[in-house]
């Protein structure tokens, strides 16, 4: 029997370019031997991850994400609750994209980025776990963490990354530390902070730096706790940020672990989801190593970012071999 394929795009990301795009989009998974269908997103809540849910149900044997990060997301999240799951893949046409930049999946052209399935190139990823609920790139809590979803998607459509910056500018003055009960692998946080993180790629609001050691199936999160809420020493740790400086830097921990239970003391403490609102802290967070196998361009990605160090070292003399044959 023919494998079947769905895809699950919405219509108005990236200026409607996905519903011009859709027949030659359908047209490549049919030449990577996939019966393929589409489904339109619409208006109502959760709409793509019901109908992800659907199709895993269904016994699709591949599941197309075509949007933006929250189009992404809702589609993990209702393939990632299911026994059996099948294939992923991803198709950007959104704002920042990071879970694209991080695979190295072209962002401006849909149909480049259909093409990837072409080439048979999966891995494992690991996906994370927040109460009930389910992300792929970033958690996080505090201030700094609102800015994401608190830009309005007409804005996000027309100006894009712009929008963030602008509203970026109107938030900094606004931050003030929370005070924060973190408590990870080895370890506890108990003070002021203005925001912390849970990375899963290198990639975060555009920034590909931010988590220079990102590895996409380890099955560790790698924390980020900006201890500052000082507007000038953020924009120095931004700095920091462009050239992956700021991993020793006395105003952040940076650590990895498997898991985190955060609670916010005095305030109220909102949790970001791959950029969407997730609900309140308390929450507890947990990585599914390499729950999820995906389509990747792995000829760009670094050798860390995606395999064990036991496959590195086979790819490392791998490649020793063939240059000196070369």
């Amino acid at each position: 029997m023919r494998k079947r394929a769905r895809v699950i795009y919405n219509p108005t990301s990236g200026r409607e370019i996905l519903k011009s795009k859709m027949i030659d989009i359908l047209n490549v998974f049919e030449q990577a031997g996939y019966e393929t269908s589409a489904y339109a997103t619409t208006p109502k809540p959760h709409s793509a991850r019901d109908e992800a849910k659907r199709a895993v149900e269904e016994g699709f044997d591949l599941i197309v994400a075509a949007g933006g990060d929250g189009t992404i997301n809702e589609v993990v999240n209702g393939i990632a609750p299911q026994k059996k799951r099948p294939k992923f893949a991803i198709i950007p046409a959104g704002t920042t994209n990071d879970f694209a930049r991080a695979l190295h999946i072209p962002r401006n052209d849909p149909i480049a980025a259909a093409k990837i399935v072409l080439k048979k190139q999966t891995f494992k990823m690991d996906v994370g776990q927040a109460g009930k609920k389910y992300f792929i790139n970033i958690a996080g809590g505090g201030l700094l963490t609102e800015l994401t979803y608190d830009v309005p998607s007409d804005l996000k459509t027309v100006f894009g990354y712009l929008a963030y910056l602008v509203r970026g500018a109107e938030l900094l003055p606004q931050i003030h530390p929370i005070k924060m009960d973190l408590e990870y692998d080895g370890g506890k946080f108990d003070g002021k902070a203005s925001m912390f993180l849970l990375a899963m790629t290198n990639s975060i609001g555009g920034l590909e730096r931010i988590v220079p050691d990102a590895s996409l199936n380890d099955g560790e999160f790698t924390m980020i706790i900006v201890k500052t809420s000082n507007l000038v020493q953020i924009l120095q740790l931004l700095t920091k940020v462009i050239n992956g400086k700021h991993i020793n830097d006395s105003r952040i921990i940076y650590k990895k672990t498997k898991h985190l239970i955060a609670k916010p003391v005095d305030d109220e403490m909102q949790i970001n989801l791959d950029g969407e609102y997730g609900g309140n802290a308390p929450m507890e967070f947990k990585n599914l190593k390499q729950h999820i196998e995906i389509y990747a361009n792995l000829d760009k990605m670094p050798l860390h970012s995606y395999s064990s160090k036991y496959e590195q070292n086979i790819k490392k003399q791998l490649i020793n071999k063939v240059d000196k044959l070369s």
